[in-house]
């Protein structure tokens, strides 16, 4: 048979997840204590309160036989507390934690979450169980932020978007600090500062890294995220706090320019000062058009493009080695429209050489700063939106500018050419038998020279990758065997080494730089076997020594 099911109609469903909600009338049990709940109106939206949050309402109280005891409604004055911190009987804080703003629910609340055997005289008689009739007007958002009870935030205005800035941002806040007294000891109409230096307390940093901007709160601080034993003597405009003292502070995000690392070294540094549009951003290869201004430390101008009315933007290439290493890096992430000032160590800007640029020498070992406004840019065609014939074609421009590379000592950039070219060729199922072919000869080509490339760059794990991905093409690649010899011995692989070495020998007896490498594997293995005997040696001495 068919089974019937119990489908909740259109307007039982919550509207923003397909939910099922409370029914109007229906009573429902909440925990285990026997607090009961009965919907009279439906709330807005999903969200409900939180433990610590200031919520208001309207309530009216009961006992079962009708006896009205209390009402805010007759007052006309709706009721705020804290909930769960019990300002209230335990009915309320477990009843109310599960209402959603403007729902309207009476609570049967036993005696055990409400007065419980002694009552309220003479209000309330021992043992009553309780009703009432609470409307949820309001709440607002209190959070324990240092997960301590050092520092609780209440939101007042809420913020835009969903970012909340970070340590190297640097944050615009406005601010009034005062004593549980009320006493004003502090206050700012603005100031900015970098959210890792801190500004006046320990709290300000560590509920900044909580807000978004335009956000304004209310911060509750203990002594331990404020001045603690000490205190702070009064300095300036700023008055005294004492010691131990808990501090109430008003504070606004106003705004926060985002800084961040290009460079792991945290040798080239961003600081946006406009945002950009959309989402894109250069790719190597990419053409950019810039207004640019670039300063040393003391100010001093040394290039100034594209600012003047008739001066043409600053246009370069990315990664073409067109422009100091600092900004070439830094343009690749940036969007369309944004404006930044870019702070770049000698090792990516002009190194231990005095420079002549356009408007000025750069000194030996020059921190430079650009302010960079990315006007426009055309992204290198990127291999998705090529066809079959373009793609073999911008594989094979890649590797020969990867040999270019190579030629010059520019390792680290000539194996990036290659693995481009690859990658512009490596999904070949919609090519001609013909077109199959070159792509295999490029592939092959591409993925020995990287190979060549992280040999001289130390990096035998790659090397041994790509050879293996040139010998699944090519077993008898004579090349690769020997290059994947070589990272083999370099990892102490010995055994493989020797396969490989054996093997290329098999396939090209008068290789001589095959014959050169055999000839130092041996030594190496010799050298291996010798280490070996002597530590195994001194173990069985230590073995007799100890029987």
């Amino acid at each position: 048979m068919e089974e019937d099911f119990d489908i909740p109609q259109a307007d039982e469903m919550n509207e923003d997840f397909d939910l099922p909600v409370d029914k109007i009338g229906e009573e429902k049990q909440i925990g285990i204590n026997g607090l009961k709940k009965k919907l009279l109106k439906q709330g807005q939206g999903w969200e409900t309160p939180d433990v610590g949050d200031e919520v208001q309402v309207h309530y009216t109280g009961t006992l079962l036989d009708g006896t009205k005891f209390d009402s805010s409604r007759d007052r006309d004055t709706p009721f705020t507390f804290t909930l769960g911190q019990g300002q209230v009987i335990k009915g309320w804080d477990e009843g109310i934690k599960t209402m959603k703003k403007d729902e309207n629910a009476i609570f049967t609340i036993p005696p055990e979450l409400a007065y419980g055997e002694s009552g309220s005289p003479p209000i309330i008689p021992p043992n009553a169980t309780l009703q009432f009739d609470v409307e949820l007007l309001s709440w607002t958002s209190v959070k324990d932020i240092s997960k301590d009870g050092g520092i609780f935030k209440k939101i007042i205005i809420e913020g835009d978007k969903w970012e909340n800035p970070k340590d190297l941002d640097e944050v615009f806040v406005k601010y009034e600090v005062r004593l549980e007294d009320g006493k004003l000891v502090a206050k700012s109409d603005g100031v900015e500062f970098t959210l890792r230096e801190g500004h006046y307390c320990p709290a300000f940093s560590k509920a900044l890294k909580t807000m978004k901007k335009g956000e304004k709160v209310i911060l509750t601080v203990k002594p331990q995220y404020g001045f603690g034993e000490k205190g702070k003597p009064a300095h300036g405009d700023e008055g005294a706090v004492p010691p131990n003292a808990t501090l109430q502070i008003t504070l606004e995000l106003v705004s926060w320019k985002t800084v961040s690392e290009v460079t792991d070294d945290k040798k080239v540094m961003k600081k946006i000062l406009k945002e950009g549009e959309g989402f894109e951003r250069p790719n190597e290869g990419a053409i950019v058009n810039l207004k640019l201004i670039g300063k040393l430390q003391d100010g001093t101008v040394f290039l100034k493009k594209g600012h003047d009315e008739e001066e043409k933007l600053f246009e370069f290439k990315t990664d073409e080695e067109q422009v100091v290493d600092g900004l070439d890096r830094a343009i690749l992430t940036m969007k369309k429209g944004e404006v930044a000032l870019l702070t770049i160590a000698p090792e990516y800007a002009f190194g231990s050489s005095e420079s002549q640029q356009e408007l000025a020498v750069i000194p030996p070992n020059s921190t430079v700063y650009y302010e960079v406004e990315l006007v426009s840019f055309e992204k290198e065609k990127e291999s998705w939106d090529m066809n079959t014939q373009e793609k073999i074609e911008g594989a094979g421009k890649k590797k020969e500018e990867g040999n270019a590379l190579f030629k010059a000592g520019k390792y680290a950039r000539a194996s990036k050419r290659y693995e481009k070219a690859v990658k512009y060729i490596e999904y070949d199922s919609a090519f001609s038998e013909e077109e199959k072919k070159l792509a295999r000869t490029l592939k092959v080509a591409s993925n020995l020279n990287n190979a060549a490339c992280k040999l001289k760059l130390k990096d035998y794990r790659e090397t041994e990758k790509l050879c293996t991905k040139v010998l699944d093409l090519e077993s008898t690649n004579v090349k690769a065997l020997y290059r994947r010899a070589q990272a083999y011995m370099e990892l102490t692989d010995l055994d493989l080494a020797e396969f490989d070495i054996k093997k290329a020998l098999e396939l090209d007896p008068d290789n001589r730089d095959v014959k050169l490498e055999y000839r130092t594997l041996r030594e190496k293995v010799k050298e291996y076997n010798k280490k070996q005997a002597t530590f195994y040696g001194n173990m069985f001495k230590l073995t007799k020594i100890g029987s």
